[in-house]
């Protein structure tokens, strides 16, 4: 699979690299978080371990027109050694021990962003797992709409019967728990002529500023991750 096409998007997403930047992701979070559960408020105003940690990429996302930010997520990966926050509240299943895994939690979109703000996120989280090398995304969902868009995306239950699983960084609610296999989501999505793949493989998107991103006859996407929400 080969890029066909360039496009630009009305806002961009990079990398956070300063504790300007990492407040301002937070900021959006804590305004996030906040209008649903206002409890959260405070606590996502601050950033924490995990945000600082060698293991994390935090993305923010902003609108080019005025400068102001529209989206938010964080990548965490297991290969510097640490274990997924997810991983704390549920067991790897043997088939996946030793396996790189990846987590996406942390996605904030401000109301009335472009549409394309979330999938580029997505975009973002993908690059950056293939870059590391990325087998697994572990994904505990508990929400109707975002439990029907992972597996949209190709996600799949982890457990046959479809168990709810406490999750303590998700505050203890009960979650559905996904896996998505990295390696295999380019070809799963060219075999399945999925409406996104020209989006996520074959569009090349400057605004997604990812150092290492742009093609340089990178092989094709292999990919893997864990999303909380």
């Amino acid at each position: 699979m080969t890029i066909s096409s360039f496009d630009t998007l009305s806002f961009t997403v990079r990398k956070v690299q300063t504790d300007e930047d990492l407040e301002r992701a937070c900021e959006l979070r804590a305004r996030g978080y906040g209008r649903h559960a206002p409890q959260l408020r405070q606590l996502m105003e601050q950033p924490d371990a995990i945000d600082r940690s060698a293991s994390t990429t935090v993305l923010l996302c902003e609108d080019k027109g005025s400068g102001e930010p529209i989206g938010t997520m964080r990548v965490v990966v297991n290969t510097q050694g640490d274990t997924l926050e997810i991983e704390d509240f549920l067991e790897v299943p043997g088939w996946m021990a030793g396996s790189r895994r990846g987590e996406m939690t942390r996605l904030v979109v401000a109301p009335g962003a472009d549409p394309l703000v979330k999938p580029a996120l997505w975009k973002a989280g993908y690059r950056i797992c293939l870059q590391d090398s990325v087998e697994w995304l572990l994904i505990g969902a508990r929400k109707p709409a975002l439990i029907k868009q992972y597996e949209y995306l190709g996600a799949k239950d982890m457990y046959p019967d479809q168990r709810l699983v406490p999750l303590g960084h998700g505050w203890t609610l009960p979650h559905r728990i996904f896996v998505f296999n990295v390696l295999s989501a380019a070809r799963d999505w060219y075999e399945a002529r999925h409406r996104l793949l020209r989006f996520m493989v074959e569009t090349e998107h400057p605004d997604i500023v990812i150092p290492s991103m742009q093609r340089t006859g990178l092989p094709a996407p292999r990919l893997s991750l864990v999303a909380t929400a």
